[in-house]
C-alpha cells in the first residue's frame, strides 16, 4: 500500500480513497468466517489500478473454500468494480466516492447462485492528523433461488501509529441475504504494517456481536500487499 494509513482492506468497511494515478495495488489475501459447524472463506487476488485521477479499477479473483466435516474448494464469483471519488476537500480532510461492483457468476453451485449480483455503495471519509474515520454502505442486488437483496454498512476508525504502522477498529452490519438468514453485526480490529519497499502486511479479526451463531462467531483476514 502507498502508506499504512490507507484503508479498505483489511476492513469490511471501505473508504473513498482510490488507487494512486497510474499505480497498481495487488493483495494476495485469505479470509474466513467461523459459524457453528463450518468455516467458510476465500483466498485469491484483489487487483486495483488507477487509470485516471480519482478513478480506481478493481478485479477480485477468489478461490472459495468451506470446511464442514469435509473440505470443499472451488472457484468463486469474480468481482469487477469502479471506484470514483467525486468530492474531495483536502484542507478539511473530507472525501466521498461511489464504488459499484458486479459479481460475475463464475462460481460453481456450491459457492454461487449462478446469477450476476450488484453492490451499489457510497463511502465517505474524514481525516484529522493521524486519525481517520471512514464508512458508509449500500444496497446489494442478490438474485438466485432463496436469496434476498440486502443493505450493508459500517464505520471504521484508524490511527497512524508510526511511519510503518496503523491500527484500527470497525463495526459492520449486513442485512439478511437469504430467506432463512438473519442480519449480522461484526466488530473487527486490524492493522497495516509497511514491511519496506512496496510490500505491506494487513491483518484483521473480530467477533460477531449480533446473531453470531448464524452470521459468524468470528472473522479473520490477512493479506500481503504490493504497491507499485
Amino acid at each position: 500500500m502507498a502508506t499504512p494509513a490507507n484503508a479498505g482492506p483489511p476492513y469490511f468497511t471501505d473508504d473513498p480513497e482510490p488507487t494512486d494515478l497510474h499505480h497498481c495495488e495487488i493483495y494476495a489475501f485469505a479470509a474466513g468466517t467461523k459459524t457453528d459447524g463450518s468455516f467458510d472463506g476465500a483466498t485469491g487476488l484483489d487487483l486495483n489500478y488507477g487509470p485516471l485521477p480519482d478513478v480506481q479499477l478493481t478485479a477480485t479473483l477468489p478461490l472459495d473454500f468451506s470446511r464442514d466435516g469435509s473440505t470443499h474448494i472451488g472457484a468463486g464469483d469474480v468481482e469487477i468494480g469502479v471506484k470514483y471519488r467525486f468530492f474531495q476537500r483536502e484542507d478539511a480532510g473530507v472525501s466521498f466516492a461511489v464504488f459499484p461492483r458486479v459479481f460475475v457468476p463464475t462460481a460453481g453451485r456450491r459457492f454461487g447462485s449462478g446469477k450476476a449480483g450488484l453492490l451499489l455503495p457510497l463511502w465517505a471519509q474524514k481525516g484529522s492528523g493521524p486519525w481517520s474515520v471512514f464508512g458508509g454502505g449500500g444496497y446489494t442486488i442478490n438474485p438466485g433461488a432463496g436469496n434476498r437483496d440486502f443493505w450493508q454498512g459500517g464505520v471504521a476508525v484508524t490511527r497512524t501509529m508510526t511511519k510503518r504502522l496503523s491500527l484500527g477498529a470497525e463495526i459492520f452490519h449486513q442485512g439478511p441475504d437469504a430467506d432463512d438468514a438473519r442480519s449480522y453485526t461484526a466488530l473487527n480490529f486490524g492493522g497495516i504494517y509497511k514491511l519496506g519497499g512496496p510490500f505491506s502486511i494487513l491483518v484483521s479479526a473480530g467477533p460477531g456481536v449480533a446473531h453470531a451463531r448464524d452470521g459468524g462467531k468470528y472473522n479473520v483476514y490477512t493479506a500481503l500487499a504490493l504497491n507499485f
